[in-house]
This record gives structure tokens, sequence and C-alpha cells, in this order.
């Protein structure tokens, strides 16, 4: 009886810790590369409101950080709510480049004539 017991606390110990696990790795950090032609982003009315305010309201994004020397968006995400793939069309949508995914040209048209090439 005493080893039926053990053994059933040892397993219930390994199913909570499992869980506990698994439920850390839902929060992800990415670096995503894009091309930013200013030195102002992140204080621009236009852009910095986008990556700021707009992008932090998609579903599962956390935290966002604009480098503009290293060209880098750095993104922290529940994955259990977006995806990678998610926040950089969201990201091309707002008119830059997100890793192999192209910037909406529209959305591109609309940036402020400092951050165009």
């Amino acid at each position: 009886m005493k080893t039926l017991l053990k053994s059933l606390l040892l397993f219930i110990g390994m199913i909570a810790f499992s869980n506990t696990a698994f439920a850390q790795k839902t929060i992800q950090t990415a670096v995503i590369k894009t091309v930013i032609h200013c030195d102002h982003c992140k204080a621009c009315e236009t852009c910095g409101e986008k990556f700021n305010k707009t992008l932090l309201r998609e579903k599962g994004i956390q935290m966002v950080e604009l480098d503009e020397k290293e060209m880098t968006i750095k993104v922290v995400f529940n994955s259990k709510k977006t995806t990678l793939n998610s926040i950089k069309t969201a990201i091309s949508k707002f008119g830059y480049d997100a890793d192999e995914i192209k910037a909406d040209p529209v959305a591109y048209e609309g940036l402020d004539n400092c951050c165009k090439a």
C-alpha cells in the first residue's frame, strides 16, 4: 500500500511539474529583421504609434521593442494566442518588412517620407 501511495504521489508531482513547465513555454520572444530608414521611428508620430500602441493591441503580443540601429523588432508574445507568422503579417500591414514577409505596398505608401527609402 505504501508503494502504491508513493507511486501515486510521484505521478501527481510529475503531472504538476510538467504542466508548470509547459505553461512557461507559451511566452516566447522573437527578434524580427526589418528595414528602417529613419533614426527616430520610436518617437515618430506615425511609426512610433504603430509599434508602441497598435501592434501591442494585436492578440497575444505583450511587448514590442524597436531597435532602429540594428533594424530589428523584438516581440514578446503568448504562443497560445498568436503565431510568429501572424505577428510578421501585422508588421507588414504597417508598411515594414518582417523577415521574409515584405511590406504591404499600400501601407508602405502611407508611411511618412522620412520612413521610406
